[in-house]
């Protein structure tokens, strides 16, 4: 028995809570796992999980081995990293979470080139707009928008991004253009369910809160996108949601006296890890990617912090 694999599989387990989930993350069949379980245990004479009905938990013993051993395999995976240099590339896999609109236009079309840096690296993306358990799902990374609320999470600022009232011309040329945020109300407004419907403006020092009403309600940026280019409304979203039809005129800006809160970009590491080797440089990549973007629009920003 390979001690550094089994105590990989032995982590996997922990973190999925169960043998058929960690074995979808190794990629082998559930017996395999179930054996390299067992023969751990019959290693260290010593029971490591507890099997029920609800799952997998370690017992005592297992949570102080899980622990010590994912410390292990972190420090002997980075060991390993700085042995080989930084010539020698990434290895093995990456699994990024990321919000699928904002991957589809900005991540997705740029990753032949990390590829083609690290030929040795397979990655793997979970595309959706919902925050999801990091530890659970096995990921490496992941790329949020707006407020942290996990309190715990390791995050790193990436960018700062500009937000917009945002419609087509031909949505405007039918329903007006709006002069104040006041002429918003009389608009059909497309909401986003997971941002409040209560717009914040501000101006010259001035602060004016609108509360907009449609009758489209959206739960993920994809369909936001599609109803505002089928000129069902105006909305308010992040210039990145619709960075192609801004830059062709298929969209255009409302009421840029205003301005808008503005929304931030981070790279989110799993609690309770060391950040590995590839998540720092895929998340140096994503950085890259944004500050050739708009500078007028994105400030980049690199400090490492807890959410």
């Amino acid at each position: 028995m390979d001690r550094y694999q089994a105590m990989a599989a032995f982590i996997r387990v922990v973190d999925t809570g169960s043998f058929s989930a960690a074995a979808r993350q190794l990629g082998v069949g559930q017996p395999a796992v179930s054996k390299t379980i067992a023969q751990l245990e019959a290693r260290l004479q010593v029971s490591l999980l507890i099997r029920s009905t609800h799952g997998l938990t370690p017992t005592e013993a297992g949570q102080n081995f899980y622990e010590r051993a994912r410390n292990a395999v972190q420090e002997a995976d980075e060991a390993e990293l700085a042995a080989k240099g930084a010539g020698a590339g990434l290895s093995g896999r990456l699994r990024v979470s990321a919000a699928t609109t904002f991957a589809r236009l900005h991540i997705i079309p740029e990753l032949p080139r990390f590829l083609a840096d690290h030929p040795q690296l397979t990655v793997e993306i979970i595309l959706d707009d919902r925050m999801i358990d990091l530890v659970a799902e096995g990921v490496d990374i992941s790329l949020r928008m707006g407020t942290l609320t996990d309190s715990t999470a390791i995050a790193r600022k990436i960018a700062t991004g500009r937000r917009s009232v945002l419609a087509t011309p031909a949505y405007l040329k039918w329903a007006g253009m709006p002069r104040s945020p006041a002429d918003l109300t009389n608009h059909e407004a497309i909401i986003y369910s997971q941002l409040s419907a209560a717009w914040s403006f501000r101006r010259d020092g001035a602060a004016v809160s609108v509360s907009v009403s449609g009758r489209l309600k959206v739960s993920a940026a994809e369909g936001l996108r599609a109803a505002v280019l089928a000129d069902m409304g105006l909305t308010i979203a992040s210039d990145w949601m619709f960075a192609p039809e801004l830059e062709s005129s298929a969209v255009v800006r409302v009421l840029e006296a205003w301005s808008l809160p503005t929304i931030d970009l981070w790279a989110v590491f799993p609690a309770g890890r060391l950040v590995t080797a590839k998540a720092r440089q895929f998340s140096d990549f994503v950085e890259s990617i944004m500050k050739t973007a708009d500078k007028s629009h994105i400030e980049a920003s690199g400090s490492f912090q807890s959410s």
